[in-house]
């Protein structure tokens, strides 16, 4: 079992309301994308609400939408995004959401069992403007690896006498 799975948070600024027209295709394909997402290899949880999306979630701004996400590895999570039917969804963004003029998607690494908060998620992405990619907040073209098993060893054990002498 992995000690590690690594989290996401992407938001997208919508061109126009979540019930516009111009948004029915995209709302239309939500609950077969998050489904997609929920059985593939790899994925682990997503921020939703009762009714099985976070559109209703508006931490960010009543005009954006968020998706947060863990996975068991970066490249379950990138498998999903660019090599399911997801990436129909993402060909299409164009038509839905405005471009961003900053990093709107963050990976970073969470402790197995850890449920990262929105809170949490948004201050990894202000990391990541702030500093750009570094272990602690990072993306696809810049991904860093899990944290060591022995960075999880509490530091008082490593008083720098070899245990088998």
């Amino acid at each position: 079992m992995n000690k590690y799975h690594i989290a996401q948070l992407n938001i997208a600024t919508l061109l126009a309301t979540i019930d516009s027209p111009q948004l029915s295709d995209f709302v239309a394909n939500l609950d077969r994308i998050n489904a997609l997402a929920d059985d593939s290899p790899g994925f682990v949880w997503r921020l939703q609400t009762e009714d099985g999306d976070a559109t209703g979630i508006d931490y960010f701004g009543s005009d954006k939408i968020v998706n947060l996400s863990l996975w068991d590895s970066v490249e379950a999570l990138h498998n999903y995004v660019y090599r399911s039917a997801h990436v129909e969804i993402m060909r299409r963004k164009k038509e839905w959401f405005q471009k961003m003029g900053q990093a709107y998607m963050v990976l970073w690494w969470v402790p197995a069992g850890h449920i990262p908060s929105i809170e949490e998620a948004a201050q990894k992405l202000n990391t990541l403007r702030e500093h750009g990619p570094t272990a602690k907040a990072f993306t696809f073209k810049k991904a860093f690896p899990a944290p060591s098993e022995l960075a999880s060893v509490p530091t008082d054990t490593w008083s720098g006498e070899c245990p088998a002498t």
